[in-house]
C-alpha cells in the first residue's frame, strides 16, 4: 500500500516515519503541508516535531494547513489517519480525535523508553498486536499530557477508544494513563510515543513498534 507522511516545517520524525512504512512493508509517500491533494495514499501519518514551531499551542497552527483539509476530509471517509506525538496534537486541534494535549505536569520535556500496554488491537493500527500486549516504544514530549472532561474520558473507556495505556510512572500527567486513542470507526488513532523509532534492533529499543505499521489491505479497505 501507498502512505503518506506528511511534512509541517518543524517536522522532525517525517523521514523515520518513511523509513518505518517502508519497513512495514509499505510505499512510503512524501506530502508537504501545502499540498492541496493526498496523491491517491491509502493511508496517512503526522509524524512527531514542533509544526510551525509550536507557536500558540502544539499543533494549533497546522489543523489550518492545505493538507489538513484533505486529511480531515479523507479521515471522514474511513481513510487510516495515524498522528504521532505532535500528530496526535494536530488530530485533537483539528477535532478528528477529542481531548487536548498539554504541557507535561512535571513542567519538564521527557525522553524515555516507554512501557505501553496495548489495550485496543481494533484498530487498523494496532491489528498486527494482541490484546493487551505489552510493548516499549521511545516517549519524547513536552506537551504530551492528556486531557479530556470527565465525560469524554468515560465514553472512551466505556467505548474501548483507548488504544494504548502508560505502564509503570506516569511520564506526563496524561489522566488515566493515556497514551493513545482512536476516533469511533477505529480508522483514526492518535499516540503520543513514537513508533517509528523501535522498528529496528539497532536502533532504539527493539522492535516493538513495527506492529503500527504492518497495515493489512483487508482492514484498510
Amino acid at each position: 500500500m501507498r502512505i503518506g507522511v506528511v511534512t509541517f516545517p518543524g517536522s522532525l520524525d517525517d523521514v523515520d516515519a518513511r523509513r518505518a512504512v517502508r519497513l512495514g512493508g509499505h510505499e512510503p509517500v512524501a506530502l508537504w503541508h501545502g499540498d492541496h491533494d493526498l496523491q491517491g495514499v491509502d493511508a496517512v501519518i503526522l509524524p512527531g516535531g514542533f509544526s510551525y514551531g509550536d507557536y500558540l499551542r502544539a499543533g494549533a497552527i497546522s489543523r489550518f494547513s492545505p493538507v489538513m483539509t484533505e486529511v480531515v476530509a479523507a479521515a471522514h471517509r474511513g481513510v487510516p489517519v495515524l498522528g504521532i506525538c505532535n500528530g496526535f496534537q494536530i488530530l485533537c486541534e483539528s477535532h478528528l480525535l477529542p481531548g487536548a494535549l498539554v504541557r507535561n505536569q512535571a513542567q519538564r520535556f521527557v525522553c524515555k523508553d516507554q512501557r505501553l500496554r496495548i489495550e485496543n488491537n481494533r484498530t487498523v493500527w494496532t491489528s498486527a498486536y494482541d490484546e493487551n500486549a505489552e510493548v516499549t516504544i521511545v516517549l519524547k514530549n513536552g506537551e504530551g499530557s492528556y486531557v479530556a472532561d470527565e465525560a469524554t474520558l468515560d465514553r472512551l473507556e466505556g467505548e474501548g477508544r483507548v488504544v494504548a495505556r502508560y505502564l509503570g510512572p506516569n511520564p506526563n500527567g496524561s489522566l488515566r494513563e493515556i497514551a493513545g486513542i482512536t476516533n469511533e470507526r477505529g480508522n483514526v488513532v492518535g499516540l503520543m510515543p513514537h513508533p517509528e523509532h523501535a522498528v529496528e534492533d539497532l536502533y532504539g529499543p527493539g522492535t516493538d513498534g513495527l506492529g503500527f505499521f504492518a497495515l493489512t489491505e483487508a482492514l484498510v479497505g
